[in-house]
């Protein structure tokens, strides 16, 4: 599978390929032809990927290669022990949490959870979580405040599933009670977008002392497609609406809503997902100790001068 931007790299790729073959075949040495080629390929990889559009990005953030939590955890993390339920309704697959250690120090890991394949897709809802999904996830926080753990969120969502029965069930109140009482919590939180972070399904996971994004990674109130249909009635032109709505990492780094960008190799993070799992390790681990030296009872007004300086206000 492979993204349209990249056709002239696939297209290079494919004459190597012929030309090995030919060379193989006939007994010819075709090295310096094959080598040229090769180096005009990380020429043509480099130019592409150093100049990404924000819908080239968006389409990275959602690629279904891209590491998930569970790859996070497994990668980052030791003794993790998933716990299951909100002790209301039932159990959603669509985020998965609970506890672990990380360097030796116990945490709470809470994540978005989408599928690898469309078997897992379907199985894990397309990780877009249902009000028992927020409601997991908020007992998980509640418990870590109990316990005097620090928090760790990966986000990764299109967001919350719009359907009936999720409303039916309280969808609105459960994101905001996240909201609420994450913005109260005495323990320290790191949130991080790992993919695509979409709206308040996103958000849910993402009050927090420290905002980290992967490069390709974006975090937005709407999908570029949803913002296109509604602002030029043509979800058609979604590009010209990633452009407007500032969604990438970078976006939000330079308008100081991200803490900090976690590098992905060039290409996207499934092109080498130890050296995003190492990246991302190091970015938790400066976080964790910087939010150390805050004291535990001003912890609360830190993060609430952290939003409260978000965004430009004219009178």
């Amino acid at each position: 599978m492979a993204f349209d931007f990249e056709l002239p790299i696939i297209e290079l790729e494919e004459k190597v390929e012929e030309l090995k073959k030919y060379a193989t075949k006939n007994k010819i040495d075709l090295s310096k032809e094959i080598t040229f080629l090769e180096k005009k390929i990380d020429v043509k990889r480099t130019e592409i990927y150093s100049n990404l559009t924000p819908w080239q990005q968006v389409e990275i953030a959602r690629f279904i290669e891209r590491p998930t939590t569970l790859e996070y955890i497994d990668a980052i993390f030791d003794d993790f022990t998933e716990f299951f339920g909100d002790r209301y309704y039932g159990d959603d697959k669509a985020i998965v949490g609970g506890i672990a250690s990380f360097n030796g120090q116990p945490v709470t890991v809470i994540g978005h959870q989408r599928g690898m394949s469309t078997k897992e897709n379907i199985e894990r809802n397309f990780g877009m979580p249902h009000p028992e999904g927020y409601r997991k996830a908020l007992r998980l926080m509640k418990q870590a405040e109990k316990f005097n753990r620090p928090i760790i969120c990966f986000i990764d969502t299109k967001g919350a599933y719009p359907g009936k029965e999720a409303e039916e069930r309280g969808q609105s109140e459960a994101i905001a009670k996240n909201l609420v009482d994450m913005a109260g919590l005495s323990v320290p939180i790191i949130s991080i977008v790992i993919g695509e972070g979409g709206s308040g399904g996103a958000l849910a996971l993402g009050v927090c002392d420290k905002l980290y994004m992967l490069e390709n990674s974006t975090y937005s109130v709407i999908s570029p497609e949803g913002a296109a249909s509604i602002l030029f009635k043509d979800g058609s032109l979604k590009e010209i609406a990633a452009e407007s709505l500032k969604i990438t990492g970078q976006d939000l780094y330079d308008l100081e809503i991200a803490d900090g960008l976690i590098k992905e190799p060039l290409g996207g993070a499934h092109h080498d997902k130890p050296f995003v799992f190492n990246e991302t390790k190091a970015i938790i681990e400066q976080g964790l100790k910087e939010l150390a030296k805050i004291k535990k009872e001003d912890l609360v007004d830190a993060r609430f001068d952290k939003y409260m300086k978000i965004g430009d206000f004219v009178e």
